[in-house]
This record gives C-alpha cells, sequence and structure tokens, in this order.
C-alpha cells in the first residue's frame, strides 16, 4: 500500500510527527499515520513501541494548538511479526490548528496536499481561522469593558423577568476568563453597530431619498426600531370591489416582521457587517451577513431546521418573545413568498420580497407627496379625507394618516416618524379618539378603526 492523501508512513518517531499530525487535522478528511513502515511500504517495526506510544501522546498534547486532545487515537498493531503504532487523526473542528512554538504563521501551519503535509499560505489560516470564530460569539472578548445594560434590563423587566446580579453569566454573555463577550457588546446601551434603512424612489440605488440610522445601542432595541419602522412603509391600500373593500399591504406583515428578525438573529457579526435593509419602488430587500451556517443545506434551512448562528441572541429573543420558537420563522415566511424570495452566497442571504401591486383603478394609493409618511387609505379613507377634516389639528392630521396607512403602527413608530416623544403621541391619539375618528379595537393586540362616516 502506497502513501495517499489520507495515509502517511514514516520509518520511526522523528521530529516531523507533529506536522503530519497538524496537515490532517486541518484536512476535511483527517487522516492516518503509521509509524514503523517506510515510505515504499516496507514494515520496519519498532523497538520500543510502548515507549514511543507515550512519547506520541505527550508531544500531541503539549506541541499543538489549540488541543488536539479526542481528535486523535493510537493503536498497536503486528505486521509480518513486527510491532507498529497507527495515529487515527480525525478533521479538527477548530481549524487552524498549528505548531504551539510558531502560532497560526506559514511555519506552524500545515494542510495536506496529495501525499504531502505542505506549508498553509496565510490567506487560508486567515479563512479558517474566520470559520472558526464565526459561530462563536461567545467565544469573542469585546473590545470595550465598560458595557452597562439597563435597555436590556428594562425589556426583561417588561416581559416579566428580573435580571439578577449575574444575569451576564446566566445568559452567557462573558467569556470563559468573565470578560465580556461580543454577545454581551451587541446588547449593550453603546455599541458602534450601525443599522440602517435605506429608501430609493425607484427600482434600483441609484436615487436614495431617505436613510435612516438605528443602533449603537442594545441589539434588541435597534431591532424593535427596523420594525416600526419598516411598518410605517408598509402602508395599506383599499380595493373597491364590486362585493367588499379590501385592505392590502405592500408586504404581508407577519412574514415581513419574521424576516427582519431572522435578520438579526442569524447575522454574522463577527466581520462588524450588520443586517441591511433597502426598500425600492417595487420590492424591499433585506440582506444579512453570513451565508447558510456550516452543515445546513438550502433544503434544511426551507423546511425549517434550525442551526442559530448566534444561539445567545436567540435564547434572549426567544426570552422576549420576539421568537416563538426555534426554526419557525422561515416557514412562516413561505407561507406568502417562495423560496425565489431566498438568495444565498458564500457570504450573504438575501431576502427580496416584492411589494403587491394593486392595478385597479378605485385603489386609493398613498400619497407620495408626503415623503413616504402617508399611508394609504384604511377603509375608504383617503389623505384628502383627512386634510378635509376641519376640527382636526395639523400635528392631528399628521397621526392619523399614518395610522390610515398602517392600522397595526405603534406609539414608538409614530414618535419616530414625526420626530415628537410618545407621550405627545398619546395625547394626539387620544384627541382624535374624542373627536369621534378613531377607535381601537382588539386591545394591545388590536389594530386601529378609523370612523369618517360621521364626521364629514
Amino acid at each position: 500500500m502506497t502513501e495517499t492523501n489520507r495515509i502517511e508512513y514514516k520509518r520511526e518517531l522523528s521530529d516531523g510527527l507533529e506536522k503530519e499530525v497538524i496537515a490532517f487535522l486541518n484536512y476535511r478528511e483527517g487522516g492516518i499515520l503509521y509509524i514503523g513502515i517506510d515510505k515504499d511500504g516496507n514494515t520496519y517495526g519498532l523497538a520500543d513501541a510502548d515507549g514511543d506510544q507515550l512519547k506520541i501522546k505527550d508531544r500531541l498534547k503539549n506541541n499543538i494548538r489549540p488541543s488536539a486532545l479526542g481528535l486523535f487515537d493510537i493503536v498497536s498493531e503486528e505486521r509480518e511479526g513486527k510491532i507498529i503504532l497507527k495515529i487515527i487523526v480525525a478533521s479538527g473542528p477548530e481549524k487552524p490548528y498549528h505548531l504551539k512554538k510558531y502560532g497560526m504563521s506559514e511555519r506552524g501551519c500545515f494542510i495536506r496536499l496529495g501525499s504531502a503535509a505542505e506549508p498553509m499560505p496565510q490567506k487560508m489560516i486567515d479563512e479558517l481561522f474566520a470559520k472558526r470564530t464565526r459561530n462563536s460569539i461567545s467565544k469573542i472578548k469585546a473590545g470595550r469593558q465598560d458595557l452597562s445594560f439597563s435597555q436590556l434590563k428594562i425589556y426583561y423587566e417588561e416581559s416579566g423577568y428580573s435580571l439578577g446580579k449575574a444575569f451576564a453569566k446566566n445568559l452567557e454573555l462573558l467569556t470563559e476568563d468573565g470578560a465580556f463577550n461580543y454577545a454581551g457588546y451587541l446588547l449593550a446601551d453603546k455599541n458602534n453597530t450601525s443599522i440602517k434603512v435605506a429608501k430609493y424612489s425607484g427600482k434600483t440605488r441609484t436615487d436614495l431619498i431617505e436613510s435612516n440610522e438605528y443602533g449603537h445601542e442594545c441589539l434588541v432595541k435597534s431591532t424593535k426600531q427596523v420594525i416600526d419602522k419598516i411598518a410605517v412603509e408598509n402602508r395599506t391600500s383599499t380595493k373597491i370591489t364590486a362585493k367588499e373593500r379590501e385592505q392590502v399591504n405592500l408586504w404581508h406583515p407577519i412574514a415581513l416582521r419574521e424576516a427582519i428578525i431572522n435578520s438579526f438573529v442569524h447575522n454574522d457579526y463577527t466581520n462588524e457587517i450588520p443586517p441591511k435593509f433597502e426598500i425600492f419602488a417595487d420590492r424591499i430587500e433585506i440582506t444579512s451577513a453570513g451565508g447558510l451556517p456550516e452543515g445546513l443545506s438550502k433544503q434544511e434551512f426551507f423546511e425549517g431546521f434550525s442551526v442559530p448562528r448566534n444561539k445567545e441572541l436567540m435564547r434572549i429573543f426567544k426570552d422576549l418573545e420576539l421568537v416563538e420558537q426555534l426554526g419557525s420563522g422561515i416557514p412562516r415566511i413561505l407561507e406568502h413568498y417562495g423560496k425565489e424570495s431566498f438568495s444565498f452566497s458564500d457570504n450573504f442571504l438575501r431576502m427580496t420580497f416584492i411589494a403587491k401591486e394593486v392595478a385597479d383603478e378605485s385603489t386609493f394609493k398613498a400619497d407620495d407627496k408626503e415623503g413616504g409618511v402617508i399611508g394609504g387609505a384604511t377603509g375608504g379613507v383617503t389623505g384628502g379625507a383627512i386634510d378635509a377634516a376641519d376640527t382636526l389639528t395639523n400635528r392631528q392630521k399628521e397621526v392619523l394618516k399614518l395610522i390610515a396607512g398602517n392600522t397595526s403602527i405603534t406609539y414608538t413608530a409614530i414618535a419616530e416618524a414625526l420626530s415628537i416623544n410618545e407621550s405627545a403621541v398619546g395625547k394626539h391619539i387620544t384627541a382624535i379618539k374624542n373627536k369621534g375618528f378613531l377607535k381601537r379595537q382588539g386591545g394591545t393586540q388590536g389594530y386601529w378603526e378609523i370612523n369618517f362616516k360621521e364626521n364629514k
């Protein structure tokens, strides 16, 4: 038997042992190293196989990083009446493995090429190291350690939880040595993670008409702000048919919300690339960094198999009821949008949702002259009808137009759209309700109903 890409022979225990084992650890299939057989396949055997076995274990334990313990096995075999050693090496999960003495350099890292162990190019070293840490933001130490978590604590309190003094450890926001990790950094009150929502006037990126920047704060808060902002943009149109009025959003609200949350939870933050949201005249694009999680096929992805890229974020989003259960998001989206809405690359995942077009001439369309703030009509209410309401102040008309565009809009979204605080929004809504134009249906989980029949 000759040497192959998975088999290496050595006549005796030599200085090159670690090099060969590292090459197999870094190879996708691992390999087998025989000690006591020469390059031509001739069996020479070992004079002190037991002593050599102890030396091999000690050398592989102390001279290779990350630890290779559990990734190799040493078996004593008899061939042609002689004792040889068989070292079985698995493909390691923490590539690139390297010589402790030289670190992650071309002198310390090796890869199996054909039947030889060759120095690993620096580019490959960097790529393998990036993959090793990509799914482990809990292992990356935050660049700053003066972190506070008042926003996160408020969200937990609102959900009925109380975070004690050991919350950082319990939520896995610390590294093994007790420092804040990158997950903690993303959830802290202040960070440098910027989230952008861009709006274009046409179907291309040539004419940017609005750019909103969120982030630099707890990722949960950023997520909620993006959800509210896009809810404002997801205006409702009413199509009058022979039998009834049909209310249609540009995009399905549930699918859109799931897509936004998925982009935050499964984004690859290790390259400091946050998710991106872009609104065009005919579609919305949601792009997150990182392709499919390692080991997950497209079919498994669409079937809802869950392989959380950031298990710490997933756990917290689930605690705060932003995520219902693992693996539920993609099937919910597929109920309303096809698989063609997803595009994958090695470094990004993009969801593209085409806006619903209501072509009937009797459709009430959004009034673009208001800069995208005014939604389409709800229940037959147009922007013109609201403008004609003499009993409403200008600010109240602006609030009502936003509600007409999205009957599920939140106080936060209205406040942000109009650059006022939420308490002011509450006062305006109370006044509008008292004047008979607005009614709440279904409590906190319900929707707004606009009434102009008695107020013309």
